[in-house]
């Protein structure tokens, strides 16, 4: 395997004039780092995402990512670890930090508009985030970092799959010092506090190591990961140590994620390359999320009559751009209640019967973001039937529930039929049922319980002993 080093530097001008110029980015490493077959492709990261589902929910905010940028026979399973835990959550924008590995220059090169294509398409530049966080952290474009550097591109179709619709901001870092780590972190909590934004920092470990040595440097490195000690963390790259190419990236991740309040880090895979080459020279691989414990919201949560009719109208229209048009409804709005973070699902009938229902249980986004993005995944995402068609849109029936915070029970008894959803919960299984579920369907509290255990695949009983059961409150109303 031949993997270039963070301190190759070379020439700027040696470097063809980048097809960033042009504002779309062509795919470099097709074929190359990953198939360029978009059929093949996309069923090869499917099927890393279906390898990795998280055994466990992660229960907190997941801020930002740390993912490997080798190529997909070496790394992809362990970048799809990370990926794993995000999929299909509303994301608006993904930031992509790689380091530069072959054009030398100061500071951050962000890319200001236009796309970056692969074989599954082109990915969306959010030029509002991206002017930003150029202005925030002062680093503006330098195009021949991009013309030939895989440590954003390979992340790119991950994030096609894994956050389809998503749109996002590649930065790479050159020169990777104190000042520089600290500007961008600065730039980024500047910038994306307050909007639903994943960053993913990319990174390999150590390189070119034994099989034992890289695992006892990368174990010291992860060390430092977990406990966040940034100041070490710095000086280790600043010294040129043989941790991480990406250490700068990873860095500022980690004190953007300390900027918006406290932060932790979960470890989710630590590999190398061993098993595609032999034991006397790897390159080790992990993946991580970096999360955000947020306090719980205070107050009763509240939508007017013209809020709901705001929200079903978003619905409907998101439903019918990306059927018409494959393209995800943008919505402003001024509406506190909209813009604040809540978890929803939406629910599609046609003549009374259900047609589709998908949403989201964490508050990650807007209300109204959330909002489309679980309407466009009931049409078109809900395995259970085909996807929507254009000519069944006039005939849809839409209901959207907006959710309340999770709360652990450990009392069934104290299930009110008609006033809570259930979630239940054993190791990896999770069910769901709104409230609403056992009042159309005549249940009483057992029923409830038996069948919520049923959706997450357990036997009926099971909700009586070793399972975990939560509550919630919704906010329910249709067209």
């Amino acid at each position: 395997m031949k993997i270039i080093a963070a301190c190759l530097i070379a020439v700027f001008l040696a470097l063809p004039p980048a097809a960033a110029a042009q504002d779309i980015k062509r795919a470099a490493f097709a074929g190359e780092f990953y198939d360029r077959d978009p059929a093949r492709l996309a069923a090869e990261i499917d099927g890393f995402l279906a390898e990795a589902r998280p055994h466990s929910r992660i229960p907190n905010r997941i801020l930002a990512l740390i993912a490997p940028h080798a190529g997909y026979i070496h790394s992809g399973r362990t970048a799809a670890r990370a990926y794993a835990a995000v999929v299909g959550l509303p994301y608006e924008s993904v930031v992509l930090i790689g380091p530069s590995h072959r054009a030398g220059f100061r500071g951050c090169s962000i890319y200001p508009r236009g796309g970056f294509e692969t074989p599954l398409g082109i990915a969306q530049v959010d030029e509002k985030l991206a002017g930003s966080i150029a202005k925030a952290s002062g680093f503006g474009f330098v195009p021949q970092a991009f013309s030939m550097e895989h440590s954003v591109e390979v992340q790119i179709p991950f994030v096609q799959r894994a956050l389809p619709g998503a749109k996002i901001v590649p930065i790479l870092m050159g020169t990777q010092d104190a000042k520089s780590i600290r500007a961008i972190a600065a730039g980024l909590f500047a910038a994306c506090a307050g909007k639903s934004v994943l960053v993913v920092a990319s990174t390999d470990m150590s390189h070119f190591l034994s099989k034992e040595e890289a695992a006892a440097v990368d174990a010291r490195t992860i060390s430092l990961i977990r406990g966040m000690e940034t100041d070490s963390l710095i000086r280790e790259v600043e010294a040129g140590g043989n941790i991480m190419c990406g250490g700068g990236p990873v860095v500022a991740a980690i004190l953007y994620a300390k900027k918006s309040g406290k932060a932790g880090v979960e470890i989710l895979a630590r590999t190398d390359s061993s098993e595609h080459g032999g034991p006397d020279s790897v390159v080790g691989y992990m993946a991580a999320a970096i999360t955000l414990e947020e306090d719980p919201q205070p107050g009763d949560f509240t939508l007017t009559e013209a809020e709901r009719a705001e929200l079903l109208a978003l619905a409907r229209t998101a439903i019918s751009e990306y059927v018409t048009t494959r393209t995800v409804a943008e919505y402003p709005t001024e509406s506190p209640a909209l813009l604040s973070k809540r978890g929803a699902f939406v629910t599609l009938r046609k003549n009374g019967e259900l047609r589709g229902c998908i949403g989201f249980i964490e508050a990650a986004a807007p209300l109204c973001r959330t909002v489309v993005q679980a309407a466009v995944f009931a049409a078109v995402e809900d395995t259970r039937f085909p996807p929507v068609q254009a000519r069944e849109l006039e005939a849809l029936e839409i209901e959207i529930s907006v959710l309340s915070p999770l709360r652990e029970i450990t009392d069934p008894g104290t299930v009110e039929v008609g006033k809570h959803g259930l979630v239940i919960e054993r190791g990896e299984n999770r069910g769901l049922l709104l409230p609403q579920v056992p009042v159309e369907n005549g249940w009483g509290r057992r029923t409830f319980l038996e069948q919520a255990c049923v959706k997450a695949g357990l036997p009926p009983g099971s909700w009586r002993k070793g399972t975990r059961i939560f509550v919630f409150e919704a906010i329910v109303f249709h067209e």
